[in-house]
């Protein structure tokens, strides 16, 4: 037998290292999925540039690197993730230190009858069977190298079940915390939400680190949005400066239904985000809103896919960038109104800030319809400061690194100002004033 690759046999190594361990290893149809997951690994290897997905993002910063699971058990003080906290907001809170859950440092609260929010390691013990469709898919033969490898290695993450017309007042926050204490680890978080018909709730994902270490973060989520139920979805990313991140975000949606996403990027090294929204009933509704801020040798890749798949459906999708240094940014973006879903409303929106000659953006939005009577656009820009404006800003006094600071910030509040949470809101402004370049004035100006 052909020995495979030495990046890929690292992780087939591991796998048969660390299997016996994983959750769910005595349960049958998740022992199967595993199994058939890192062969699929195994098959298909870490992507290239010939692979049209992966055209302008090579992961051979990933390959070479040998991350592995975490040999001891992290422990972090209660103090060091409190400014991680949403401040001012009541939030039922679980906490993820190195891929593993702290029960110390985690709070789910009260909930209201009919929901469910728990660990997914121990989901998976407590409802097998309800998991097995949500989790297992062994037999679509569909999911690419770091998708398989989540399916493979999937040890904890978060399981949100929300009955039927259950409404969970104050937002869910899932924290996923890099301690630093150890190099190099590596972490397949998995969170499985199911809102079924009529229910509503708030979710947030948050990517973060104690300091700037080198860890890899391989993600996955998948959402159902059930009939008439509603889901708001943020995902903070403000990892580590060193740190590798590829995620997936996968929705199936309902009859009725509303999903709302909003998707940060400011940290890492290496990030790549791929989401992708099935709407397959009439009437559903789609936003993806999304924030992407880069400098330094960064490199941050969107991948979304919105499927049209019956008739009378709605997408908005508005994502902005903002490049300085030698960082690069990828947008690809695609919107397929299928055959038979008539009466399609999509929009979709690029919209990227260089700030320097070095940074690049290679930006693609796609429309492919297949259906008649639709009302679709697609657009994207890539520009520089608007000089007219300086000028005005200028006239009235304002220096003229604080009439940039000024433009650059306005360009990307325009996505933070559309966040219904306050606390993430007011969060993101001080990181945009801290990583933007601005001064004194600007900070004074904003208020």
């Amino acid at each position: 037998m052909t020995r495979a690759p030495e990046a890929v046999q690292h992780y087939l190594d591991q796998f048969a290292s660390v299997a016996p361990t994983l959750p769910g290893e005595d349960v049958p149809w998740l022992k199967r999925s595993r199994a058939s997951a890192i062969r699929r690994f195994s098959d298909v290897g870490f992507p290239t540039p010939r692979n049209e997905a992966w055209k302008y993002t090579r992961v051979t910063p990933i390959e070479k690197r040998r991350f592995s699971q975490p040999t001891t058990a992290p422990s972090v003080s209660p103090d060091s993730v409190e400014r991680f906290h949403l401040a001012a907001t009541d939030c039922h809170r679980l906490i993820f230190v190195d891929g593993q859950y702290a029960e110390s440092l985690s709070s789910p609260g009260e909930l209201p009858d009919g929901v469910v929010i728990e660990r997914l390691a121990r989901a998976i013990e407590r409802f097998p069977e309800e998991l097995a469709s949500l989790l297992d898919d062994s037999g679509s033969g569909n999911a690419g190298c770091f998708g398989a490898l989540n399916a493979a290695f999937m040890q904890d993450g978060a399981f949100i079940h929300l009955g039927k017309d259950a409404v969970v007042v104050d937002p869910i926050h899932l924290m996923f915390l890099a301690s630093g204490k150890q190099n190099d680890i590596v972490s397949h978080p998995r969170v499985v939400i199911l809102a079924e018909r009529g229910s509503h709730a708030a979710i947030v994902e948050s990517y973060v680190s104690l300091d700037e270490c080198v860890y890899f973060n391989n993600v996955r989520t998948d959402i159902r949005v059930g009939t008439s139920a509603c889901i708001e979805h943020y995902k903070l990313q403000q990892e580590s400066r060193k740190a590798f991140h590829v995620s997936d975000l996968r929705v199936h949606q309902s009859a009725g239904s509303a999903f709302h996403s909003h998707s940060i990027s400011f940290g890492g090294a290496l990030v790549r985000n791929d989401i992708g929204v099935a709407l397959d009933a009439e009437d559903a509704l789609c936003t993806l809103n999304g924030l992407f801020l880069a400098d330094g040798r960064q490199h941050v890749d969107y991948h979304t896919r919105i499927d049209h798949l019956k008739p009378s459906c709605t997408s908005k999708e508005f994502y902005k960038g903002i490049l300085s240094g030698r960082a690069r940014g990828v947008f690809n973006g695609v919107v397929y109104v299928h055959p038979g879903a008539d009466r399609t409303d999509a929009q979709q929106t690029n919209n990227n800030l260089l700030l320097s000659k070095d940074a690049e953006i290679d930006t693609k939005p796609q429309l492919e319809i297949h259906a008649d009577d639709v009302k679709c656009s697609h657009g994207a820009t890539v520009g520089q400061l608007d000089e007219d404006m300086l000028f005005y800003l200028r006239s009235r006094g304002i220096n003229e690194s604080a009439a940039r600071g000024l433009l650059v910030y306005g360009f990307a509040r325009d996505v933070v100002d559309r966040i219904e949470i306050s606390a993430i809101r007011n969060r993101l402004a001080d990181t945009l004033l801290s990583r933007l370049p601005v001064d004194v004035q600007v900070k004074e100006i904003v208020g």
